[in-house]
Formats: C-alpha cells, structure tokens, sequence
C-alpha cells in the first residue's frame, strides 16, 4: 500500500497546502474534518472528487469528522459570488442538511467517520460572545485582503452585506470548535475554500496557541473543454437520482472525453494502481472499446448508487448500445430508463410518426415519415419493416418499447 503523500500525489489530490513537505502526511495519523454546507439537498460531483479525497485518508488510519454547514448554510459562501446569495428559508436548510447527510452515509458507507452540524455550536452563542471569543482575534486588513471582498467592493462591485462579510469568521471558528473539542487538527477541502481554511488556521494560532494544517485538492476540469468538470448543457452532475439519475449519471461517466479519462478514474474511483494501469492499458491500445469510460462509469455509480443500480444501468447500456438483449430486461430496467430518456405516452396501435415526432426524434411528420422510408427505425433493437407505420402488441416489454433512430437517438414508448 503506498503512503498517503504517494496515494494523493499519484492521484492528483494535491493543491495548496500549509505542511512544509507533503511527507509530513506520512509522519501520523491525525483527526481531519471536511465539510459542506447545505445550498442545496445533494452533493454534486464537484464534491464528490473531494469526498474522494476523503476516503484515502480514512484508509491510511486518518479519523474523519463530516459536517453539515447548517449554519454556514443559514448564510451562504460568498466566494466566488459576483452578487449577494439569497437567503434560503430554515425549513429548505433542514431539508438540505438531511440530504447531505444521507449521503455522507452512502458514499462512505463501511469508513469509520462522525457527523456534526457547525448549527449545533452556534445556536447558543450570542453576538456579543462572538465578537469578543472570535471577532477581536481577527485582523481587518486579513478579511479586506480576500480577493472576493476586494472585487465585490470595487467600482463595478454589487458590494457585500456585513453577513457574507463575516461568513469566513463562521468556518473559521468551526476549525477552532472541533480543534479544541475533537482534536481535529487538519481541515481538507476544495482549492476554492483555501481562504476560509486559513481563517481557521489563524484562529486556533491566536486564541489557543495551536498548530493546525490544510491540504486542497484541485478543481476537476474538463480538459476536453478547458471548464470546470461536472457542468453540462442540461445543468450540474448531482449525486441525487431525484436530480440527475441513475442512467443518466452512468452516461455522463460513460461519455466522460478521451483526453480527461485517466485523471477521472485516478479521482473518482477507488481502484488500485494496477487495476488503473491495466485498464487504460487496454484503452489505450483499443480505445474504439472505450474501457476506461466503462470502468469510470460502473465504479462511480457503485460508489454513489450501489453496486445494484451500477449493473442495471450497465445492462441498460449494453443493451441499446452494445449487444445485450432486450429480452433479458425487466420492468425495474424499464423504469430506470423512464428517468434517463425521452418518455412518450402511445396506445397499444399507435402512430410511428406520432411517437418519432413527440418523443423529439423527428423535428416533423415529414422528417418522421423520411426515417420510416429510409428504414432508420428500430423498435427494441430490431429495424421495423418498411411497411410498418403503428406499434403492436408485440412491441411491448413490460408495457414499454425502446423507440431508435440511426445507431444512437433513443427514447421510451411506455403504452397506456
């Protein structure tokens, strides 16, 4: 088993940090926390690289505490923000929090690691207790030197409420809580949290005297087109089937581009060096077979989804894209694919062209009829005959049928 500075370095977890060589990591076992404020129920893959993190820590014998910023969440980081957050009410901060929470527990299901809630130390502590425990220990030039600060208080600025202000003031206290009361002495997170990290740092300096560190991993970018990796035409890569599915979710991974799959892979799975060096061995002497991006695939979704949804979705993908079969799927694969593709009501004898039209492979009746003329429809897999214009009773599989055009646009004929 490598040493952690190896693991993480060979992995391309490593960013800024504050320990003079990153072997210091070697040295011992330490306490980290790593965090995520509610801003929404779900994580997205954005943290999950950091969550990814996270678990190699806990296997080289690092103790793990994971917070749920319900306070934090109350205000919203403004890093990175060209305007102020909205507020969001305290009932959607409570919904948020248990969303986080859940999967906390699925993505580090079998790790020892403790949840806190930064809430549960703040709701007690008035304002005037805050100023002079935290707010005299921090120097203004400190906070006025952010870059945000510094660009929302220029001339072409939205400005900043006194809340976002102070929200590096919020974090920062949470490293000292779980310093002085959990012996945390290293805070993990994202590169864009560098500054908040810091203000923890100084304050377990300046109030108890104490030596505490940070290590950040990179942000993820899509080196195929050079933006931040996990932002789509259709939105961000959540970890709720609820907001990104299942099939979904494995098809992003499964399209993941040539040029960014072996760092992907080294990140979001847990595969061992060898495991890795043999699969983009065979990706790269066939990369026509794309077995990076179908192990990338499989792995992330077991980690996020189980092992079970991971080999439906691969079955799924075999089958409209490979040479599974469609006689081996069943109604759950059906409903899976209900979530990740073009759905279409039809009756039992419905129109072709009706179905092409409305499940948006066709942009018309003419285009619709072209295909059928062309003989470029197929029904479950197979390429209908010309004359065939409505959908049968034989067409259905568990009261659905997969609708195609050419080799790859799909959608779901479900029959009512």
């Amino acid at each position: 088993m490598n040493k952690l500075s190896e693991e993480l370095s060979w992995r391309g977890f490593v960013n800024q940090t504050t320990f003079k060589n990153i072997t210091d990591l070697d040295e011992k076992t330490r306490t980290f926390y790593w965090g995520v404020d509610p801003s929404s129920d779900s994580m997205q893959i954005g943290n999950l690289a950091a969550a990814m993190m996270a678990r190699h820590f806990i296997d080289h014998g690092y103790k793990a505490i994971l917070l749920v910023g319900g306070a934090t969440g109350m205000i919203g980081d403004p890093d990175g923000k060209s305007e102020e957050r909205e507020l969001k009410p305290l009932e959607e901060v409570a919904k948020n929090k248990a969303g986080i929470a859940a999967q906390y527990k699925r993505v580090f299901a079998g790790q020892e690691f403790e949840i806190v809630d930064n809430y549960d130390w703040f709701k007690g502590m008035g304002y005037l207790e805050f100023l002079r425990d935290v707010g005299k220990h921090v120097p203004m030039r400190q906070m006025l030197g952010r870059e945000f600060v510094q660009s929302r208080l220029g001339e072409e600025g939205a400005g900043i409420s006194y809340a976002e202000f102070s929200y590096s003031l919020i974090q920062g206290y949470d490293f000292y809580h779980l310093f002085k009361d959990k012996g945390a002495t290293l805070q993990i997170a994202g590169a864009d949290q560098w500054g908040n990290c810091i203000a923890g740092v100084d304050l377990i300096r300046r109030i108890a005297g104490g030596e505490a560190h940070i290590w950040s991993t990179p942000l993820i970018i899509n080196k195929a087109t050079g933006k931040k990796f996990g932002k789509t035409e259709d939105g961000a890569i959540w970890l709720d089937e609820k907001k990104t599915s299942v099939y979904k979710f494995y098809q992003f991974w499964l399209n993941a581009d040539d040029s960014g799959v072996e760092e992907y892979i080294k990140v979001y799975t847990l595969l061992s060096q060898a495991e890795i060096a043999e699969v983009m061995s065979e990706f790269k002497e066939h990369p026509g077979g794309r077995a990076a991006q179908k192990a990338l695939a499989y792995e992330v979704t077991k980690i996020v989804h189980g092992e079970a949804k991971a080999e439906m979705a691969r079955q799924l993908t075999e089958t409209l894209f490979g040479t599974g079969s469609y006689g081996s799927l069943n109604a759950e694969n059906f409903k899976m694919l209900a979530d990740g593709l073009p759905l279409v009501e039809q009756t039992t004898d419905g129109s072709l062209i009706d179905a092409l039209v409305n499940a948006g492979l066709a942009s018309s009746n003419t285009e619709a009829r072209r295909f059928l003329e062309g003989n470029a429809v197929y029904i479950n897999g197979q390429q209908i005959p010309l004359s065939k214009t409505h959908f049968d009773s034989h067409d259905q599989l568990h009261g659905y049928a997969v609708l195609r055009i050419g080799k790859n646009k799909n959608a779901l004929v479900h029959f009512n």
